[in-house]
């Protein structure tokens, strides 16, 4: 092969390249670079032009948790008002637009999300399980809006731990005060047979735990309409 030959050969093989490279991007890409950017003008545009919001990128998860995830305020305000967003888009370890909204205390979005028909009870780890796992004012607030919501108390993650044991280990005590007026079943215990108590115990939580004990050991789950003991 002359040198020309080479030459041109080398050349074409570059080209090749590049287009391979500018064929691997597309609208997905440039959707998803304008939500990490924050870039709601470029995002409206796309969504106006016929891009589907709901399309899933290449880490597994749709635009709207992504602009939760960022955050970026400007491009969630765009996706969570435009009609073809779906709320239930999840990542691929299962985990919603409204679960990663509630641990991240976003109020607002949490209502939107939930006006959106998010499902408040969906199977496995549920919203309020992470609404619940961060602590702040308005943690309470977003598990407040999730009970209203029609959220079931004493949902069970795959290995049947419930809100309450998580905000005993990692929420404030004014989520676990919450839960246990509104009805948490102090007794219940996990896969490992932990109850609430166990896991206050293990982030050396002493004085809540021995409360969630005392409560536990004179807990009677009420009749229909009885009035429920307090915190």
């Amino acid at each position: 092969m002359t040198v020309l030959r080479r030459h041109v050969f080398s050349l074409v093989l570059l080209v090749a390249a590049v287009g391979t490279g500018c064929a691997s991007a597309g609208p997905t890409d440039d959707f998803f670079t304008a939500i990490k950017r924050d870039n709601a003008g470029a995002v409206e545009r796309m969504l106006k032009a016929g891009f589907d919001p709901n399309v899933h990128g290449e880490r597994g998860e749709g635009g709207l948790l992504l602009a939760i995830k960022e955050p970026s305020p400007r491009s969630l305000k765009v996706l969570l008002a435009w009609p073809a967003t779906k709320a239930e888009v999840r990542n691929a370890a299962g985990e919603s637009p409204l679960m990663m909204a509630a641990i991240k205390g976003q109020v607002d979005v949490v209502k939107a999300l939930i006006a959106k028909d998010a499902d408040v009870n969906k199977t496995g780890w549920a919203p309020l399980h992470y609404a619940v796992s961060a602590s702040g004012p308005q943690q309470v607030e977003i598990a407040r809006l999730l009970l209203d919501a029609s959220a079931y108390i004493d949902a069970e993650s795959p290995n049947k731990t419930t809100p309450l044991m998580m905000a005993a280990r990692y929420g404030g005590e004014d989520a676990v005060k919450l839960l246990f007026d509104e009805g948490a079943d102090p007794t219940l215990r996990n896969e490992q047979g932990l109850t609430a108590g166990d896991f206050a115990r293990l982030a050396e939580r002493e004085p809540l735990a021995a409360q969630l004990d005392k409560v536990a050991a004179s807990y009677r789950k009420p009749a229909a309409g009885a009035p429920r003991k307090r915190w």
